[in-house]
């Protein structure tokens, strides 16, 4: 047995994982040539050669549970950090002068694929299934918690930064009579959104969240926070504060983690969101520090895992329209994606966060909403 293998076998051991053991969470590994590739290319080795068909895993987000809980990576951090800056400096090279945005890899890989994937909504952030076990009726619950936090009256004007396919925005329309205006990069998405609440107080733009103008009521912000980058949260929230009329609202809505970072996972950030970065409570508390009052503060991470689940079997599902436009490495990539995911809100190491903001602290206080 190689030095590489015998080490990741006894990290992994360490995690109740058993390479090619005989429970669905165990990885049964196809070709050796992983173990020399995962020792020195960490997690960014670990997806590719699931991609590529070199290991598989009959529970992938059990896999990923327990390596994530346990903390397997730890007795390898030291080589998987040297790789790390060596893998960096290739991207450097590698990425001169060519720049990837989000909404061309990710989120415009086509309205249809998404629409099988989630839910009527087609909401693309974590569900509240407080009460319920079913993904529509829980992605219907995360919007109204998110309009009744933010205390939406009719009439008021609401400034949405990074909209999707426009579900918070006809969903604040229809049920709370509000005025929308929503920001998003991605064509395909404003196309559908347009669509979508057509009829309906609400405006659309195809422009960057930077550019919006105008005072609004209350400003929400749903899943977009995790693509600004670490250097520019303050910048961001000031950007809401500068938008908000004196007595108003921001929510922001967004996964996060444990611990400050300053890198982001190679893996996730060369196949599924370039330039996304997970802020830390601390990172975001800090952006916020003498800019705005925190008047509430909910962590409802264990309901990803959920989320993640019933968009992986849907996915599954779905996959026999989708085979022949996207291909067998790309439908393995995605599986990787969810159910990694999904393993990792489990474990407690990935969380999502909703704050409540305000300018300068809401006179007698603020009730929470849960």
């Amino acid at each position: 047995m190689s030095f590489a293998r015998r080490l990741i076998t006894s990290a992994l051991a360490e995690t109740d994982i058993e390479v090619n053991g005989s429970r669905p969470w165990d990885p049964r590994v196809h070709r050796d040539r992983v173990f020399p590739g995962w020792l020195t290319g960490g997690s960014l080795a670990l997806g590719e050669s699931y991609m590529n068909g070199d290991w598989d895993c009959g529970d992938l987000s059990g896999f990923f549970h327990r390596l994530t809980r346990g903390d397997a990576d730890a007795r390898l951090a030291p080589v998987w950090k040297w790789s790390a800056r060596l893998q960096a400096k290739a991207r450097l090279v590698r990425d001169a002068g060519r720049v990837r945005r989000v909404d061309e890899v990710h989120y415009d890989l086509g309205n249809p694929f998404y629409a099988d994937m989630l839910d009527s909504r087609m909401q693309y952030t974590c569900a509240y299934f407080q009460g319920t076990g079913d993904l529509e009726t829980a992605q219907e619950r995360k919007l109204d918690l998110i309009c009744r936090k933010l205390r939406l009256r009719s009439g008021e004007r609401v400034l949405e930064l990074g909209g999707g396919w426009g579900g918070f925005a006809r969903f604040a329309a229809e049920r709370y009579g509000c005025v929308v205006e929503s920001y998003n990069i991605s064509k395909q998405q404003v196309e559908h959104a347009r669509e979508y609440c057509r009829g309906l107080p609400v405006t659309i733009h195809h422009r960057d969240y930077r550019e919006a103008r105008g005072v609004f009521d209350k400003v929400v912000s749903i899943g977009i926070c995790e693509h600004v980058g670490r250097k520019n949260y303050r910048d961001f929230l000031l950007l809401q504060k500068e938008r908000l009329k004196d007595g108003g609202l921001i929510l922001l809505h967004t996964i996060g983690c444990n611990h400050s970072k300053t890198t982001a996972d190679p893996w996730f950030t060369r196949y599924i969101f370039p330039g996304g970065f997970l802020p830390s409570l601390a990172q975001l508390a800090g952006a916020a520090d003498g800019l705005l009052v925190t008047e509430d503060l909910h962590n409802f991470g264990a309901h990803y895992d959920l989320t993640l689940t019933a968009w992986h079997d849907r996915f599954e599902k779905a996959w026999p329209r989708h085979r022949d436009a996207f291909g067998e490495r790309f439908r393995r990539m995605w599986r990787y994606y969810l159910l990694s995911c999904a393993g990792a809100f489990r474990a407690r190491r990935l969380q999502l966060f909703q704050f409540v903001f305000s300018q300068n602290g809401l006179e007698g206080g603020y009730e929470s909403v849960r």
